[in-house]
């Protein structure tokens, strides 16, 4: 009986160190971006997520605020029109890795655009009207953009992109411009 029970135990221990581990390394789906163009270029602070679907495919969200006073300040550097901007957006990758490399992109935008007046010359009476006001747009545009993404073993990620798009419906036609841009050069993490 001891034999029997000897070789049952060493037929099991052979047989379940021969077997193979199976199981596929945990593919990392999610991304969390900073948009650093946008902060040192525009003063707007931009974060995304992204959701990856697939090795070609993913779908997020990304957030921007001004934090730009006002349009006076566009003398002096570029200026975004929008002062908050809601934009989702859905991905597709060309490469052999998994989402990495060129992508083109499909976007919906929800923005809030302001403008202030500081008053006008009334050429009529010859006198400054001076008529402080400030001018709200909501609106909401479809556009399209091109990039490329770069990701680290570790998961740090890199990506550049560049589009436009335009505003299908907007609360002030009067003041809210027809484009809007899509600009970046983001840092971030996939986990």
């Amino acid at each position: 009986m001891k034999k029997i029970f000897l070789i049952t135990l060493l037929l099991v221990a052979t047989i379940s160190f021969s077997q193979e581990n199976n199981e596929q390394p945990r593919v990392k789906k999610h991304e969390l971006k900073a948009n650093a163009f946008n902060l040192i270029v525009f003063k707007a602070a931009n974060f995304s997520y992204e959701y990856l679907i697939d090795s070609e495919s993913s779908f997020g969200a990304s957030l921007l605020f001004n934090l730009q006073d006002d349009a006076t300040d566009s003398f002096i550097a570029p200026y975004y029109n929008e002062k908050l901007a809601f934009t989702p957006f859905y991905r597709r990758y060309f490469s052999s890795k998994y989402a990495w490399g060129f992508f083109i992109e499909t976007f919906g935008m929800y923005n809030v655009q302001e403008r202030d007046h500081r008053g006008h010359y009334d050429y009529v009476n010859e006198v400054f009207v001076n008529s402080n006001s400030t001018e709200t747009s909501n609106n909401v545009a479809f556009g399209i953009s091109v990039g490329a993404k770069f990701v680290s073993r570790n998961g740090f990620a890199f990506e550049f992109f560049g589009g436009a798009g335009r505003n299908v419906f907007s609360s002030n036609d009067r003041y809210a411009t027809e484009i809007v841009p899509r600009l970046g050069a983001s840092f971030g993490y996939r986990f």
